[in-house]
Formats: C-alpha cells, structure tokens, sequence
C-alpha cells in the first residue's frame, strides 16, 4: 500500500516531541502516512508556512489558532486545532541584573509561588521588558495574567516582546530583555549560556495549559479528513510512547539531533524529568508534571480551553478583535478527535467542555467507558472560567 504524503512544521522546542516521535518511531507510517517534517526559524514562520499551504499541518501555539477565527491575523485562513500536543513546559527567568536586584530584596526563589514572585517583580524599575516567543502564545497570556495579578499595566509598566525561542539567550546577554518566558530547552540554554536566573514554571500561573496544538488549514481538513484522522492517532500513540519514564533517555538523543532541537540532550532532559537548573551555579529545583505529553486528558481539545483562549485574546487586544466568540467547536475539533481514536480504546470524555481553574488535585469525569481522570486544573489567582456563564 502505497503512503499518504504529509509534511509537519515545527520549532525547535522539546514539545514537538510528539510530532518527531511519530515519524522516527513508526507511528505515522503504521497509520499510512509518509510523514516528513520541516523545522522553522520562528512562529511567524510558522504560521505563514501553514497559511499558504508550504506545509499541511504544525506544532502550533495554542492561541493561534483561536486568533484566526478572531480576526487578529490578518489576510490568512481560518485553522483550527485537531489535538492538543501539550501541556505546559515553559519557564519564566530574568536577566543577571533582575536577579541580582530580587535577591537584594531578598526574594526566596522558591520556583513555586507565582503570588510572591509577582509581588517581587512589581518592586523592579518599569517598565520591565518582557520577552515571549509570539505575541499570541500560551506565554504572552500567563506572564499578561501575571503581571495584569501583581497590579501592573500593559505598556505603561511592563512591554511584552516577541523574539524566538532560540533568541532568547543571545537578548538576555544583550541586555534586551528583563524577563522572558520560553519553552524549553530555550530556558535552560538560557541559564547554561547568558547567565539567566529561573524564577518560575509556567504552571504555576496555570497548571492545566494547552501549550502547542496540531494546527492544520479548516479548508485543508475539510477535504483531508481522512489524512488529519490518520495523523491525530499517530500522535496518540506517540504520547503514550512518550509516557514511559524508561523512554526518557531514548527521547532526549532523538530530540537532540540537529535537525531537530539541536542541544545536548542533558539540556532536554531537564524538561523531561522536571528537574531545572535555575541558576549558572547549579541550583536545582524539581516541579513534578513539569511537561505533560499524554495522560490525565492532556490531549483532548477541550473547547472550554479554546473559550478562555478567546476571552485572553479579547482582553488583551480590544478593539482590533472582529469576532470576540467564535464558535469554539469549529476551532477545536473534539469531533474529529473523537472520531479518529474511537476505535482505539482511547478514554474519552462525555463532554466537550469544562470549568477551567479550581481544582488543586486530579479528578474523574465521566467518559464514554467509565472515567477519565484530569489532571489538577488550578489558576495560581484562585480564579475559575466557567465557558457557560
């Protein structure tokens, strides 16, 4: 049987995992596609590269998607999310000079309490430049809850900047950048290369974000659906090859390869076994479920997540936002989710929806054979989205 061509975007970021895993590892082949992978210099890329049909389908920020059908990027196809690829696995560092101004303060470095370390930060001569790998990411929306929490304001106290993810180092030994928010392995070449300081996870402002989603063309899938069907089980059985901890060291020389990430897999391993070292010194600080792949839901596209994602955007972005709530199972498809993993014994959740925030442990849902746990789904400001209010 002859295979399916299909061609992948991505950053180079250890969350493309399972887009890599799926191709090196078989996955993509024992489901009929011939699946070829291109790596981009930047999500502006990226996306123009989906846009104009350069590639079928990305490893793609969360919100971007949501943003297309929101009017904020301009000129380009609507494109919707077919799974969720991850959750969580940025960090959040400062400059040697804001490191050395919060430790003159004497500011704990706890790597855990997003509360405090905002109040640290709003001590810091402003503005404070920001830097996150696109303006519509999953990064730019936790540091704007952050700061928007610690009684900052946009422009006036602190600028957010995008700069790719593999620029980060090289503007923070610039002197460009205060802070910055970043995917790994970009956080810890950060601290091994420009002397930067970790002072957060990402999680600890949410603990439940959708980080990168597989994004393809609407118009694409809509006459590809079997191909998309074909991909989405692909990648799920790659995230349950990412699943097991005895993989982890397999998984990081892949990832290390130059045509992929291109570190030494020490750097990626960090991410995998959410042991950071914060410091040039070697400080160590572990945050369990520091980057998810596959359990606990981690790769339903909940439509409750593309609402909140559209209600961040219209925040932020006011009056240059044409449709403030699009209908969110036309952007993220549980549908063809749904369908492509039917017959794979996949858990799978009765609802498309859920109240975001509020929950400080894992709980059970009801799913179409008996239950499906989640993972803690907690906001560090206590707050709750509720997609039906």
């Amino acid at each position: 049987m002859s295979l399916i061509p299909l061609c992948a975007g991505f950053i180079p970021l250890v969350d493309a995992a399972p887009l890599i895993v799926a191709k090196e590892l078989g996955f993509a082949e024992e489901e009929g596609l011939a699946l070829s992978l291109v790596q981009a210099p930047s999500w502006s890329t990226l996306r123009d590269q989906l846009a104009f049909g350069h590639i079928q389908t990305a490893h793609m920020l969360s919100p971007v998607p949501v943003a297309s059908h929101m009017g904020l990027i301009h000129g380009l196809p609507k494109l919707q999310a077919l799974s969720v690829l991850s959750m969580n696995g940025n960090v959040i560092g400062v400059s040697p000079d804001i490191a050395t101004r919060l430790a003159d303060a004497g500011y704990a470095f706890d790597f855990a309490d997003a509360l405090d370390a905002g109040k640290a930060v709003a001590t810091l001569p402003k503005p404070l430049r920001i830097g996150v790998p696109f303006h519509l990411s999953m990064h730019a929306e936790l540091v704007s809850i952050w700061m928007d929490t610690a009684g900052l304001k946009p422009d006036l106290d602190y600028q957010i900047h995008a700069v790719p993810p593999p620029l980060i180092a090289g503007a923070i030994k610039n002197g460009d950048l205060d802070i910055f928010c970043v995917g790994e392995p970009w956080g810890s070449y950060t601290v091994d290369t420009a002397n930067g300081t970790l002072i957060l996870p990402g999680a600890a402002i949410w603990t439940a974000a959708p980080e990168k989603v597989l994004a393809s063309r609407a118009d694409w899938i809509s006459t590809n659906e079997d191909s998309a069907c074909r991909l989405i089980r692909a990648l799920w059985r790659a995230g349950q090859w990412l699943d097991h901890p005895s993989k982890r060291l397999a998984l990081a020389e892949i990832l290390a390869r130059k045509d992929y990430v291109g570190v030494p897999s020490d750097l990626i391993d960090r991410a995998l076994t959410g042991e950071l070292v914060v410091t040039k010194d070697g400080d160590t600080r572990r945050h369990p479920g520091f980057l998810q792949f596959h359990t606990n839901g981690v790769t339903f596209p909940w439509q409750s997540q593309a609402d909140w994602i559209a209600a961040r955007l219209t925040q932020r972005f006011g009056a240059a936002v044409r449709d403030p709530k699009p209908d969110a199972q036309t952007v993220f498809r549980s549908d063809l989710y749904r369908k492509s993993l039917s017959n794979l014994g996949a858990p799978m959740p009765l609802t498309n929806s859920k109240i975001e925030g509020g929950l400080s442990q894992t709980t059970e849902v009801r799913a179409v054979s008996g239950s499906l746990s989640l993972a803690q789904n907690r906001f560090f400001d206590g707050q709750t989205f509720d997609p039906h209010r």
